[in-house]
């Protein structure tokens, strides 16, 4: 795979990067398939009852209140009084469209908590011991120890990211056992960490989802959790694998999807991913580039359905739009676990994944803005988009502006040159992708959970204000895009024992491209 080339240089707390080509995102915001516009419209149609109805009910009552003839009225009264059927008829229509109104209505979802799991100090892989370990595995050729160097450089994450314990080991010992006790630790020290913050008792919880890509042992992960936290006999659990580093947003929508059917309970997601079985110890560049980036890292999420819990809770979910384009076969092998040459596993990374990312997230974004945007930005959108498809006309296709409808952005910290392209295409200011900038620095690319580092990153800043507008937006293998609209329900404080807890004061570094 021919990637950029890149030069580096660190001066005290400052890293300096130059970057000498890259391959870029198509700019998906100056073409909009037609077809998408409308699904994303289908969201608007499906509540059509609900906005039609509430006008006209408010128009009636007015007009009935402005009525000064009283004869009318009375003559009308005495109709109904005498006309049995006709009043049942009346009461009939209005407790059909009540109790349709109360099936139908979507329940909300509140997230009460969420905890990501900071790993011990002696975990951390700053460059250095990193590299030195890498040249002590006879695996690796020159050419590839050199590579990898590079990447480490240029691609984001800082000198604080951690490697799981097998991985510090000499040689590095990737067992079945080692796997498991990495699992164990990030997800229970995560669940931990809800548990006492939250109170809640693991038998409250009715509904159980656990995403993990790469390592889906038997017991499952989540019936590792049932084991250790004693859960009840009748919890609804999950395990997603396979799914990559959007999983995390798919979870939450299961869950959402469970909590419409299941009242008054408990959801809780786990997302993760595995390291320890999945280093690449083979010689293949675009294979090699998973080890620079991926890193230890767990979130877990507490959601209720629960109308009492609104009060105590940080945000409720407004929206999940998912875009898969598994259906062309460059999206759905650009992301790919193989086995090179030699027979080594590792997950190859295409050199066109920055463009599939942007076709997925051109769709994602065309069904989403319907939902989130002003009516302004969408009259001038849809103006421009009429005179461009059916006039023919030579005018240039108005941007919308997502800064408009979000007050934070948390786009899943893949690499450096995704987070890059995100600002360009969405002529997002740097204070909008800090918080993902950030996150990859200190964390790396957690995978499925990064999204969730994120948004603890701006509650610890303080930022987060009641009413504010969070845009979560992840990519996975498959190939995927999924967001996630969540709202805050108050001035929302970091809880104890945060991820950033010990470091925030720090941040944000100084990072110049």
């Amino acid at each position: 795979m021919k990637l950029p080339t890149a030069t580096a240089t660190a001066t005290g707390g400052r890293v300096e990067m130059q970057q000498q080509s890259r391959k870029v995102l198509p700019d998906f915001l100056q073409s909009v398939n037609l077809k998408y516009v409308k699904l994303g419209y289908h969201y608007l149609i499906s509540n059509l009852l609900t906005l039609c109805l509430v006008p006209l009910i408010i128009i009636t009552l007015i007009q009935v209140s402005q009525t000064t003839d009283l004869e009318h009225l009375h003559h009308l009264w005495l109709h109904f009084q005498y006309n049995l059927l006709a009043i049942l008829t009346c009461s009939a229509f209005l407790v059909f469209g009540l109790t349709l109104y109360a099936i139908t209505r979507p329940r909300p979802v509140y997230l009460l908590d969420f905890s990501c799991f900071r790993p011990a100090d002696h975990l951390k892989a700053p460059f250095q011991g990193f590299m030195e370990r890498s040249r002590l595995i006879s695996d690796f050729e020159d050419s590839s120890l050199e590579f990898q160097h590079k990447i480490l450089l240029r691609s984001g994450p800082g000198e604080e990211t951690y490697v799981p314990e097998a991985m510090h080991s000499i040689p590095p010992q990737p067992s079945l056992a080692a796997a498991k006790a990495e699992a164990e630790q990030v997800m229970f020290g995560a669940l931990d960490n809800l548990f006492q913050n939250t109170n809640l008792k693991p038998k409250d919880i009715g509904i159980l989802v656990v995403n993990c890509s790469l390592f889906n042992p038997t017991p499952s992960l989540s019936a590792m959790i049932a084991n250790k936290y004693k859960l009840r006999g009748n919890i609804r659990s999950f395990n997603l694998g396979g799914m990559g580093c959007s999983a995390g947003v798919i979870a939450v929508d299961l869950a959402r999807e469970l909590l419409q059917v299941h009242r008054n309970t408990y959801a809780v997601v786990v997302s993760t991913e595995n390291i320890t079985q999945n280093w690449y110890f083979g010689n293949k560049k675009s294979m090699l580039i998973p080890n620079c980036l991926f890193r230890v890292g767990c979130s877990a999420v507490l959601l209720s359905n629960k109308s009492v819990d609104r009060k105590r809770a940080k945000y409720r979910l407004v929206h999940v739009v998912r875009t898969h384009r598994g259906a062309d076969d460059k999206a759905f092998r650009c992301i790919y676990q193989e086995q090179d040459d030699a027979g080594k596993t590792g997950v190859s990374l295409s050199k066109d994944l920055i463009a599939i990312a942007g076709v997925a997230l051109k769709t994602n974004i065309t069904i989403l803005g319907p939902l989130v945007l002003p009516i302004s930005e969408q009259l001038l959108f849809f103006a421009t988009l009429i005179m461009k498809k059916l006039f023919k006309a030579d005018v240039k296709p108005y941007i919308p502006d997502f800064k408009l409808a979000f007050d934070h952005f948390c786009i899943h910290a893949a690499g450096r040159a995704v987070i890059d392209e995100l600002e360009k295409n969405l002529q997002l200011l740097p204070s909008h992708v800090e918080a993902s900038r950030m996150t990859l620095h200190r964390f790396g690319n957690t995978s499925s959970s990064s999204i969730w580092y994120e948004l603890a990153y701006t509650e610890a800043k303080g930022r987060m204000r009641k009413g504010n507008r969070v845009w979560q937006i992840a990519f996975g293998s498959g190939f995927k895009c999924n967001s996630a609209v969540w709202e805050a329900l108050c001035n929302v404080r970091p809880s104890p024992n945060g991820p950033w807890e010990d470091c925030i004061d720090k941040y944000p570094v100084e990072i110049l491209t």
